[in-house]
């Protein structure tokens, strides 16, 4: 009897997930180093690809194969449909309802058919062509003006991301006097900033809020919030204004606001909802796009064969009549190649927004509690020698007759994460980063200044940038047009 109940005793037994050695109180928080997706490759190169740290207080699971991202993102979805608080924003004053870090459930769902069908389908997607066109045009002549001293293609992709992502949701109005541009994209790169920083509050609950008190991290994070909502509030009350004279085309504001109402006449979107599904669209779309961008022209200069095989690819598709369009895409297959190869290496959210465990499971064999943290390392699953052959190596060729693509069902190549917590602007992002870099390869050969190396180290944030900004000398093939 003893022997048998020893027996169920160890059946019973939990299977955690292999920890690394932790310190007393910060846990495993030592060992994230400058640039996590690197350490924690590294660990768990040693541990496994599951494999359970403690960040301060909270227990967070490690997934770094796409065999247990596969069971996160998809057999156990449900299990893992909620999002840890946005960094101790359970303390702030602001009403972002902010569907990205809901549960599923009506609202969710409610939330993410807009995204999906009002916002970012291929049919809203295509009718804002005009916009990228215009402004890729004019970034395109601004750099044949400055042609041939060099130019910071870092911040050329940013100002074409915002300008794109502003006219977008705001329309023309954004440019107005009465809207400081400027402070704007000023708000956004510090939300940015503030999103990545350490909130002692995420790690140590009941005391952390002391921390970041003393350090003025909530004073901080409450200011820029704020501010969002005062510059948000501002283009939505132009829209509202009854003198406003109807829009040629509508923008983002326009549609959302169109959506307060359902068909039975009650509130389906409230202001805040709207702020909320507005903060996600830049705050997810300005710095991604422009990321990648950066990235691909840092590989291809890299590697100077790739470059020649794109250029000659697009210049021989799109002749001498002074821009890529739209159109020109689908004949665009090495070049694609190569912006899918970019996001293989240089994923622009290296670790997928973390997400919570609500019930009990096992992945991959191990048991995972309820509030346990789910971090995907997207980056690490892309470059794993168990998927990919050379994996460090940039080479677009390997996409060549393959069926892998990143729009989620290929759990070995997450750029955009994958299932209903898939990125929605898929559409969007895309069409912006391929014509933008379509164009620029198209109208201009590129050199380094003083034909130094290029420096390839990152620098991490909630995207991963090129620590050194990419500076080039542009060169005309043809007169942008």
């Amino acid at each position: 009897m003893l022997v048998l109940k020893k027996w169920n005793n160890q059946d019973d037994k939990p299977n955690h997930p292999p920890t690394p050695p932790k310190l007393p109180i910060i846990g495993n928080l030592h060992q994230l180093g400058s640039l996590p997706h690197h350490s924690l490759r590294n660990l768990a190169n040693k541990y496994g690809p599951v494999m359970l740290m403690h960040f301060g207080r909270k227990p967070t699971l490690i997934i770094s194969s796409a065999e247990a991202a596969r069971e996160v993102l998809k057999t156990y979805d449900l299990n893992f449909c909620t999002r840890p608080s946005l960094v101790g924003t359970k303390r702030l004053s602001y009403d972002f309802r902010d569907f990205a870090f809901t549960p599923y459930g009506d609202y969710w769902k409610d939330m993410r058919k807009i995204c999906v069908v009002e916002l970012f389908s291929s049919t809203r997607v295509q009718s804002f062509e005009f916009v990228r066109s215009e402004e890729v045009s004019d970034i395109m002549k601004s750099i044949a003006k400055s042609a041939p001293s060099p130019i910071n293609l870092t911040e050329i992709f940013f100002s074409l991301t915002n300008n794109i992502t502003s006219r977008v949701t705001f329309g023309k109005s954004y440019r107005g006097r009465n809207f400081d541009v400027a402070k704007f994209i000023e708000v956004v790169y510090e939300a940015m900033n503030m999103l990545a920083s350490f909130s002692a509050t995420d790690f140590f609950p009941y005391v952390g809020w002391i921390i970041d008190v003393l350090t003025g991290f909530n004073t901080r994070l409450e200011k820029f919030f704020n501010e969002f909502d005062g510059l948000y509030q501002q283009v939505i009350d132009e829209h509202l204004d009854p003198d406003r004279k109807k829009p040629e085309h509508e923008d983002i504001i326009d549609v959302l606001l169109g959506l307060r109402r359902n068909e039975n006449g009650n509130t389906r979107l409230t202001i805040s909802h709207i702020k909320g599904l507005l903060m996600n669209i830049f705050l997810g779309g300005i710095d991604t796009s422009a990321v990648t961008m950066v990235w691909v022209m840092a590989e291809l200069i890299k590697k100077p064969e790739a470059m020649k095989n794109v250029q000659e690819e697009i210049r021989n598709c799109v002749g001498k009549k002074g821009k890529v369009e739209p159109s020109d895409m689908n004949q665009l297959q090495y070049f694609r190649m190569v912006v899918k190869e970019t996001l293989r290496l240089h994923p622009p959210g290296v670790l997928l927004l973390p997400r919570e465990c609500m019930k009990h499971c096992k992945i991959n064999g191990y048991d995972i509690y309820p509030k346990t943290r789910v971090l995907l390392n997207a980056w690490a699953i892309s470059r794993s020698s168990e998927h990919w052959e050379n994996p460090e190596e940039f080479i677009p060729e390997r996409f060549m007759d393959s069926s892998i693509d990143f729009r989620g069902q290929n759990f070995e190549l997450l750029p955009f994460g994958s299932g209903r917590r898939g990125c929605p602007g898929i559409n969007m992002g895309m069409a912006t980063i391929e014509l933008g870099l379509a164009n620029l390869l198209y109208c201009f050969n590129f050199e380094l200044p003083n034909k130094q190396d290029i420096n390839m180290d990152e620098v991490a944030s909630i995207t991963v940038h090129k620590k050194i900004p990419l500076v080039v000398v542009p060169t005309k093939y043809v007169e942008p047009i």
